[in-house]
């Protein structure tokens, strides 16, 4: 579906109701000619403190998905991209396939998700030892380090930060997400990657990869740059890291 303000593209982007990153950080970096277009996944609770409060949190998610995927369609985009991450590293590898083809069927459009975008900028930059920060509960985090091991990659550390709701994580501070990186750093990480889609990183990253000399992955740089990518928008884009600047 093009328009008059977005002749390029519009990108359906289904975002948790308690998220309120993804859609800041991707109009940071929107490309001219393309438009963001929420889809809201109604959360009715945010609490994120324990494994059970996690998995509760996921499970009514699910049902909650579908409605938000319906509604995004209305405006007829191009594209979907799932702007929340857990619910997309499931059940490693399997479950990423899974969730992908039942967001396929429900839409009838090409689908980016976190865990298969992060993957896909892992592959395009030629590394595998790896460190991963989250924002999430330890059962969480277990499912990002097996979806990573699963592909072949050496994850040397994951780092929960153990926000304790959704609507906690958005305010983690640059300095938390710095030591959060600093947890899972090490001389033999090729790359670092961060999973949450309501963490406030892209910011922190671009400034930290100049720093280290290594690529530091944000899931929201990962997920617009797979999205462009997919569509055919090439354009170099500066402040987000050398995902969208040079690849």
């Amino acid at each position: 579906m093009t328009t008059v303000l977005a002749p390029r593209a519009a990108l359906g982007v289904i975002i948790p109701s308690t998220n309120t990153v993804v859609e800041d950080e991707y109009y940071r970096f929107r490309a001219d000619g393309v438009s963001f277009h929420a889809g809201r996944i109604l959360i009715r609770n945010a609490a994120l403190d324990s494994d059970t409060a996690f998995e509760a949190f996921l499970a009514d998610l699910r049902t909650q998905i579908a409605r938000a995927v319906e509604s995004v369609l209305t405006c007829e985009p191009d594209h979907l991209i799932m702007g929340m991450s857990a619910e997309t590293f499931w059940g490693g590898v399997d479950g990423n396939a899974e969730f992908e083809r039942w967001i396929g069927e429900l839409s009838g459009l090409p689908v980016t998700t976190g865990a298969a975008a992060c993957h896909a900028a892992l592959s395009a930059l030629g590394v595998r030892r790896i460190g991963v920060i989250t924002p999430y509960q330890p059962i969480a985090d277990e499912q990002v380090r097996a979806f990573f091991t699963e592909l072949g990659y050496d994850v040397r550390a994951v780092h929960g930060m153990r926000c304790d709701s959704a609507t906690s994580i958005a305010a983690a501070t640059p300095d938390e997400v710095r030591a959060a990186f600093a947890a899972v750093d090490g001389p033999d990480v090729e790359a670092l990657v961060q999973a949450g889609t309501n963490l406030p990183v892209i910011g922190v990253a671009d400034r930290l990869e100049r720093e280290l000399g290594k690529p530091v992955i944000p899931i929201n740089a990962a997920t617009l740059w797979h999205a462009y990518r997919t569509i055919g928008v090439t354009d170099r884009i500066e402040g987000a890291g050398r995902l969208l600047s040079t690849l």
